[in-house]
């Protein structure tokens, strides 16, 4: 009975951490669509990639640690495309870029494969 419990927690914390983590996804969607519609650097483009670096480096930071028990193979593929995105702000906030689509697609990919 004890071990069917602490499995039963372990699974929701889980099931919670997955949620959380679609959650922040949708807010860096949201706020990347907001600044797609703005034209030129805008406050909503700051925001933006503000918000959308801290919740990728956070990724990178977590895939990182040696409790993560996602595959190695698949934590290396999401540091990849971490590493992708977050270049793809630094050209936004350069103003070399205003790929915020490109940027909605992949984040928007990744969230659905938290299911």
């Amino acid at each position: 009975m004890y071990q069917f419990s602490y499995a039963e927690i372990m699974e929701d914390g889980v099931a919670d951490s997955k949620d959380r983590e679609r959650q922040v996804l949708d807010r860096s969607i949201a706020l990347l669509t907001a600044a797609k519609e703005q034209k030129g650097y805008s406050r909503e483009a700051i925001e933006a990639v503000y918000f959308t670096r801290r919740v990728w480096i956070r990724f990178i930071e977590d895939l990182r640690t040696p409790d993560n028990q996602l595959d190695e193979e698949l934590r290396a593929n999401l540091i990849s495309i971490a590493i992708w995105i977050l270049g793809e702000t630094e050209k936004i906030r350069r103003r070399d870029s205003d790929n915020f689509q490109g940027i909605i697609d992949i984040t928007t990919i990744i969230r659905d494969g938290l299911k």
